[in-house]
């Protein structure tokens, strides 16, 4: 088989890319190796399942003002979004043995922004321009081989069957830790090349995040914006996770290492955490009508070794550029790969819509 564009990740960055070549012509593949969309955004139901009216286990928050790629791309999509809510007061909680205190709210300036029915949304709107047949899933790249103008990207599909697919670039939607770790190159990368992909942090790999889901908001209805700082934990940040559509839940971020989260396990973790939101929030927040967890440090396709020893948030220019005999075959076009916000959803879209524009340069010049 044979392509202009090979992408490899169908996550925000893949599936922009893909938008931008289908817009222009370009022939390509979207190879993703889960079976389902969107990499590290996921918004799902009580039940846990993919919803466009969900609760954002990655992901949830962009700032229209200070990231731009975002803002452009949910206006071209006509994606409706709200601000996170953050009226009325905070909590604080320092000791195990002192009670939490209560402070008046401070408002964010910038707001945080959700989209209406959660980030997934952005991904079907992006998946819903692209043709089926230019994206396949459970599709899992093992390697990629320079062949003369060409470069071959060996893969296993949805049936175990190891496959190739030629093309004159590929696109590398994915962290660059992940990317390094699962992906063999032939010729092989230089020792600065993966070295620099190793130590770049992957954006959400060394966390976790906890939802509670309730009937109402209560915490509302007791003058607190849902928001809350902890130095006992488990959760470290508290906000208020009501969707638009009114479906209440309070989300946190888990401040406890992702060693020490696989050792406590997933129900001792859900089980403390519903205790302290009970000690932050009342008696109310004891008895959530659902519950979800989602720790990334876990994925395979996420976080690798070097993110559960290493973890932290990418920094701009923190990746060496592509070596000589791969310069212009492949490019990096995952978040971490942002100019500016690497490691925001903007980054995603910032990283892929540069990655396109080279690609198109080049091809326009080969033609």
């Amino acid at each position: 088989m044979k392509s202009s564009v090979v992408i490899v990740g169908g996550g925000l960055a893949g599936l922009t890319a893909a938008r931008h070549f289908h817009q222009a012509g370009i022939d390509f593949q979207l190879l993703e190796a889960l079976d389902r969309l969107g990499g590290r955004i996921l918004s799902v139901d009580a039940s846990g399942e993919m919803s466009d009216d969900g609760f954002d286990l990655g992901p949830s928050w962009f700032w229209p003002g200070m990231h731009s790629a975002m803002s452009y791309l949910v206006d071209d999509l006509g994606l409706p979004f709200f601000a996170q809510h953050s009226e009325g007061d905070r909590v604080f909680q320092r000791l195990h043995d002192e009670a939490p205190r209560r402070f008046p709210g401070i408002r964010q300036e910038p707001e945080s922004m959700r989209l209406i029915g959660g980030v997934g949304r952005i991904i079907s709107a992006l998946a819903s321009e692209l043709p089926e047949t230019r994206i396949q899933l459970g599709t899992r790249v093992t390697n990629v081989t320079l062949d003369g103008p060409a470069v071959e990207a060996g893969f296993v599909d949805a049936q175990g069957t190891a496959r190739g697919l030629k093309a004159a670039h590929v696109l590398f939607a994915l962290p660059p830790r992940v990317l390094e770790a699962s992906v063999v190159f032939t010729p092989a990368l230089d020792t600065a090349t993966a070295r620099s992909w190793r130590d770049m942090p992957t954006w959400m790999a060394p966390h976790a995040k906890f939802f509670a889901l309730y009937e109402r908001a209560f915490w509302r209805d007791a003058g607190l914006s849902g928001m809350a700082q902890s130095l006992v934990g488990p959760l470290v940040e508290i906000h208020d996770a009501t969707t638009a559509t009114g479906k209440a839940a309070l989300f946190g971020f888990v401040g406890v290492p992702a060693r020490q989260r696989a050792s406590a396990g997933q129900d001792a973790i859900i089980k403390a955490s519903i205790s302290q939101l009970a000690c932050l929030f009342g008696p109310q927040a004891n008895s959530p009508s659902a519950t979800l967890y989602k720790d990334w440090a876990t994925d395979p396709l996420t976080a690798t070794d070097e993110d559960i020893r290493a973890g932290g948030h990418p920094f701009s220019d923190g990746l060496a550029p592509v070596p000589g005999e791969w310069q212009n075959r492949i490019l990096l076009a995952g978040s971490e790969a942002g100019r500016r916000e690497p490691g925001y959803l903007s980054g995603a879209v910032e990283a892929a819509e540069y990655a396109v524009l080279e690609v198109l340069k080049l091809l326009e010049h080969t033609n």
